[in-house]
């Protein structure tokens, strides 16, 4: 008797544990209030579009993740996912399920993870989940409800789909983000962001939720002012909604058969992909076009130079924080210092304690520089060294700037580019001790070179033609040409003192930029000039005394 009761017990408690976490049937695509979704197991929409299951990055096996992928590509293609930031471990003892009128994931220690969080009073036990043919999945109360709860395309990660949005709430004062993955085997939030404004119905990227670099221009009923490329209008159709609740873009495609996704890329670029007949997908569109316009790309401390390959590389001095993310294409991570900066270092000798500056021409200057106010190059270098957070600085014509802490966005110009500025970068002094040795050669050679050809645009023509040894010495021999007309302006008020040549050989200040290069009285009227050298009768009146 007692064995036939524990029996029907133990059958009682099965029924009820399958009756109310039904596995879904094979091919379906809705969870119902008492099935649940684990393992590898899947839905398929109604067309066999899209898919939805469990599933990780190649490369990253040990994180999983609810995603949303194309059913019919054979490279897995992610358009969608739940849980970005809060991977789980353990898909088959991982659940996705109906509780208390949402939708829930609940983690391997059955510890709910993500939910899509509606305040309702819907019974449980009508609710249901629903993968649609556009890709969007649905909780609605019921099967034939037109009305949801709640769907993931009002919660984009990084890809725009055909009939979504990325949209500006009005009741809640919040927009609709399609956010970058943190790198291509991370799809946690990345920096790089599309939002819309409203008031001028345009789309902005921003790096950081705040430093905005690019914009469609405002919309005119047809094109983005900015995105002229749309007036083609052979693939897809925008239109603009705007009611009391929000305003927001959507689009569809002229010919449903192709298949077309935007997607807020890890390279901080809009791109636009469509599927071709070989099952690949082929970028036609991107923004903005440049890859280094994109804000902050190679992170602090890197330069970006869009005519090379990567196009990110680290400071002088620096190296990547992460190989691994410059790897994949991720650069945001930026670049550290090698060997740290001696400013208050009481403890290292004197010719080493002293921090220094590399001279970096050409450049697109970082972003966030301090005016100091300084008179001359000289100065702005002593203001920079004065500060130990101070980590470069520039001094032309536009007065003197300083950096303190990180340099973001740093860009190496083509030298066409005439908007190219030199930029002063700190580093150590051991930094510098290579060509050292050549100090000697190089300024006796310079110091009866240079007219300290006689113009700054002749200069590189100096050292070639001076001695094998020069062009290997670039960077050095044009200080000692520069530091040599200094020396010898006409007016000997402008010459600097002896104290300031020291450190300008050394490394630590730099040659004021604004000297002349006519030395007319300097050199007296016998000064000739003849393959590069010159000889002359130096008036003694006119040399300043030692300093």
């Amino acid at each position: 008797m007692g064995v036939r009761t524990n029996s029907y017990f133990i059958f009682s408690l099965l029924f009820l544990f399958f009756t109310f976490n039904l596995p879904i049937s094979h091919g379906s695509d809705t969870i119902s209030a008492n099935q649940s979704l684990s393992g590898d197991q899947t839905l398929v929409s109604a067309n066999g579009t899209f898919k939805l299951g469990f599933y990780n990055q190649p490369g990253n096996s040990s994180n999983y993740y609810i995603c949303i992928v194309y059913n019919k590509v054979s490279l897995r293609t992610i358009v969608w996912i739940a849980n970005r930031d809060k991977p789980i471990s353990d898909k088959y003892s991982s659940v996705l399920k109906i509780m208390d009128g949402n939708l829930v994931l609940l983690n391997e220690s059955q510890i709910p993870i993500w939910s899509t969080n509606q305040n309702s009073s819907t019974a449980s036990s009508s609710v249901v989940a629903v993968l649609g043919d556009d890709g969007n999945l649905v909780v609605k109360d019921g099967f034939n409800s037109t009305q949801p709860i709640w769907q993931s395309f009002d919660f984009p990660t990084n890809t725009w789909l055909p009939g979504g949005k990325i949209a500006y709430n009005k009741r809640t004062r919040t927009h609709q983000n399609l956010t970058s993955w943190k790198n291509s085997e991370d799809p946690s939030q990345g920096l790089f962001s599309l939002s819309l404004i409203a008031d001028t119905k345009e789309y902005v990227i921003s790096w950081n939720g705040s430093e905005r670099y690019w914009t469609s221009g405002s919309w005119n009923g047809q094109i983005f002012s900015l995105v002229p490329e749309m007036s083609l209008n052979y693939l897809f159709n925008f239109s603009y909604v705007d009611n009391e609740n929000e305003s927001y873009f959507t689009y569809s495609m002229y010919n449903p058969m192709t298949i077309l996704r935007f997607v807020m890329d890890v390279s901080g670029q809009m791109q636009m992909t469509r599927l071709e007949t070989s099952g690949q997908w082929n970028l036609f569109w991107s923004q903005p076009r440049v890859q280094c316009k994109v804000y902050a790309f190679c992170g602090a401390f890197g330069t970006c130079n869009q005519i090379t390959q990567p196009f990110c590389n680290c400071l002088e001095g620096f190296s990547p924080k992460s190989v691994g993310d410059w790897n994949l294409s991720d650069y945001s991570g930026g670049c550290v210092r090698e060997t740290g900066l001696q400013c208050g270092n009481t403890g290292v000798a004197n010719q080493e304690s002293t921090d220094k500056f590399y001279e970096y021409p050409n450049v697109g200057l970082p972003d966030n520089s301090l005016s100091v106010a300084s008179s001359s190059a000289a100065g702005c270098a002593s203001s920079c060294l004065n500060n130990c957070s101070c980590t470069a600085y520039s001094y032309d014509n536009n007065g003197c700037s300083i950096w303190i802490g990180e340099l973001v966005n740093l860009q190496k110009l083509s030298p066409n580019d005439g908007s190219g500025r030199t930029l002063y970068l700190r580093l150590a002094a051991s930094e510098f001790s290579k060509g050292k040795e050549n100090k000697g050669i190089i300024i006796g050679t310079v110091a009866g070179s240079v007219v300290k050809k006689a113009r700054e645009d002749q200069l590189l023509d100096i050292v070639e033609n001076l001695n094998e040894e020069m062009p290997e010495n670039r960077e050095e021999m044009l200080r000692m040409i520069r530091i040599a007309a200094w020396c010898l302006q006409n007016d000997p008020t402008k010459r600097p003192l002896m104290s300031t040549v020291v450190k300008v050989l050394e490394g630590v200040m730099e040659v004021d930029p604004s000297i002349s290069y006519n030395f007319t009285h300097a050199m007296g009227s016998a000064a000739s000039v003849a393959n590069g050298h010159v000889s002359a009768t130096l008036q003694a009146s006119v040399l300043s005394n030692p300093r």
